[in-house]
């Protein structure tokens, strides 16, 4: 048995510290195929864009559009089914996910509230079915 892999079968906490930290919260695979789709149909935005409140994926600004492509983990997908098959450092993790959660109700008021449109993905909606997401992104900026 490899020494990251506990006697009981789970990778061992500096390993398993080493990998979340790799995971990006940029220009994920759903976000870049989502761009490309909209790119190849004509659609122009600006990625990542800091001026626009919650620093959405893609905006469209013309069209006061913000979309995002959240990560079900990481924004709490089904999270009441979810947060009770946490296992490890359930205190750190329920608290983080929660933050995040209660983060994005208030960046979709504040976005609201400025005017903005506001369109949120799960990443496995896009890597699923991208015509129902382009369909969502084009009926909203009509």
């Amino acid at each position: 048995m490899p020494d990251y892999i506990s006697k009981h079968g789970f990778i061992t906490s500096p390993v398993r510290s080493k990998t979340m930290r790799s995971i990006k919260s940029k220009n994920t695979k759903p976000e870049l195929i989502l761009r490309h789709y909209l790119w190849r149909k004509g659609v122009r935005y600006r990625i990542n864009n800091s001026d626009v409140i919650g620093n959405p994926d893609i905006t469209i600004r013309k069209k006061k559009l913000a979309v995002f492509v959240d990560g079900e983990f990481w924004h709490g997908k089904k999270w009441d089914e979810k947060k009770e098959k946490i296992k490890s450092n359930r205190n750190y993790w329920i608290s983080k996910i929660e933050k995040n959660i209660e983060r994005d109700k208030k960046v979709n008021q504040l976005l609201i509230q400025s005017g903005w449109k506001v369109i949120r993905f799960w990443e496995s909606e896009v890597l699923t079915d991208i015509d129902i997401c382009f369909d969502k992104i084009i009926t909203t900026i009509k």
